[in-house]
């Protein structure tokens, strides 16, 4: 600017002199000498228009949907291919040596059964039992899932007898293997018995008893055979 000059200047809007909206700066210059002159000053440019920010919810939640269902098919796959036990096996009862040994060391005349295929034995041993009589004892449960006992031993006791029957009541009589059997049962417990008394010192008394009906109790004294003595 020339110096005298005085500068005036004010804005013109996109339709003329608003002075209030956007458009451009006009300045009027005056000299010393009279003479007028314009100069035109643009505008500040705009900021730009800020963005929002993107929504990234819905994305975060589709990624943690779809990594589960991946966790749950992968953790299926696995649980298929592992086997699974489907049944405890048990090892077998040796009903055969504990008897030989029981007859070698008592010189009783202890009987075991032969039974046919689908019986299995359960337990053995030869121990104190009611009344603190020695006793020999085997167990087995039949291919119906009943369960049949044998217990044997010398000078039986009312006592014992009534703890290997568990206070059984008497219900008559039956023959079976070429012996009479007294019937039992118990108002206690699920069970039925048959009893054996045996006349003399070392003559020994027989207990059958079990959840198996007399039928099948005589089926199992049928199939009763004398331990050899060696």
């Amino acid at each position: 600017m020339v110096a005298g000059e005085v500068t005036l200047s004010r804005r013109v809007g996109p339709s003329g002199p608003t002075g209030d909206r956007g458009g451009s700066s006009y300045g009027w210059a005056f000299g010393d000498d009279g003479s007028v002159s314009t100069t035109s000053v643009p505008d500040t440019a705009p900021a730009p228009a800020v963005q929002p920010p993107a929504r990234r919810g819905l994305g975060n939640l589709r990624s943690m949907v779809i990594s589960m269902v991946v966790i749950m098919a992968a953790g299926l796959v696995w649980f298929a291919m592992v086997p699974r036990v489907r049944e405890i096996s048990q090892p077998a009862v040796d009903v055969t040596s504990v008897a030989r040994q029981v007859r070698h060391e008592t010189s009783w005349a202890i009987s075991q059964p032969q039974l046919p295929a689908g019986w299995k034995a359960t337990n053995v041993r030869f121990a104190v039992a009611g009344d603190g009589l020695r006793t020999w004892h085997a167990g087995y449960l039949s291919p119906e899932g009943n369960y049949v006992s044998i217990d044997q031993t010398q000078q039986a006791t009312d006592a014992w007898i009534s703890a290997q029957t568990s206070n059984g009541r008497a219900e008559g009589t039956l023959s079976a293997g070429g012996a009479t059997w007294q019937k039992l049962s118990s108002g206690e417990t699920v069970q039925r018995s048959l009893v054996s008394r045996g006349s003399g010192s070392i003559a020994l008394s027989t207990v059958l008893s079990g959840t198996a009906p007399y039928a099948q109790l005589a089926q199992f004294a049928e199939a009763l055979q004398p331990v050899p003595a060696s």
